[in-house]
């Protein structure tokens, strides 16, 4: 009885045990890092008649990190976005495809043109123990301009749980003008300043 009792115990704690095992970023080997696709997220809120944030997501992305860990400023980040993928979780799909509407409408997303929404950064900049700046141009619509990714480091694992490999978790949130880009669509009664909310990891590649 006490031997399960025991295991019962030891699987409660490994969550706990596995946090215990953070490796500090420092540690972290440099080199190439894909995206976990599993844990990724971006996520944008704006203005609807001034009544509400409205809420979507994009559901395919990728991205690319080359990691230097004696100087974390020296690290190179390209991300890409499908406009095609857009989910708003609208009701009644079946009788308006209101994600269609806006993947591939010409005063929208127009993702048959423009099937690619591309960050690239230029320079990152250490603001705090965990948190900095990632400045890079953002390519949307034929437009590109600066943008500026407000970032979080949350930890690393020399060897990640459930994956065995090196992992990199980090947060991140920007707010750009739509219209900087040409998309003026409804402005202002959609509003032009976009919230966008970005949950990442990285997998060192092999």
């Amino acid at each position: 009885m006490i031997k399960p009792l025991m295991m019962t115990a030891a699987l409660l704690l490994t969550p706990a045990a596995a946090m215990a095992q953070m490796t500090p970023l420092a540690e972290m080997p440099s080199g190439a890092y894909t995206l976990d696709k599993s844990h990724a997220s971006v996520t944008w809120k704006v203005s609807h008649l001034g009544l509400s944030d409205y809420t979507a997501r994009f559901a395919k992305m990728d991205a690319t990190l080359e990691f230097d860990a004696k100087d974390p400023t020296k690290s190179k980040l390209v991300a890409t976005v499908d406009p095609a993928s857009v989910r708003t979780d609208y009701p009644n799909a079946a009788e308006k495809d209101f994600d269609k509407k806006l993947a591939q409408g010409d005063e929208w997303f127009n993702a048959g043109k423009f099937p690619e929404i591309k960050f690239e950064s230029t320079k990152v900049e250490k603001t705090g123990e965990k948190t900095g700046k990632v400045h890079g141009n953002l390519t949307m619509l034929g437009v590109t301009k600066p943008l500026v990714l407000d970032v979080t480091f949350n930890g690393a694992y020399i060897k990640k749980p459930f994956a065995d490999v090196p992992g990199l978790g980090f947060s991140a949130t920007t707010k750009l003008k739509r219209s900087d880009w040409g998309f003026s669509t409804y402005v202002p009664n959609i509003g032009d300043e976009v919230e966008v909310l970005i949950e990442v990891e990285f997998h060192k590649a092999s």
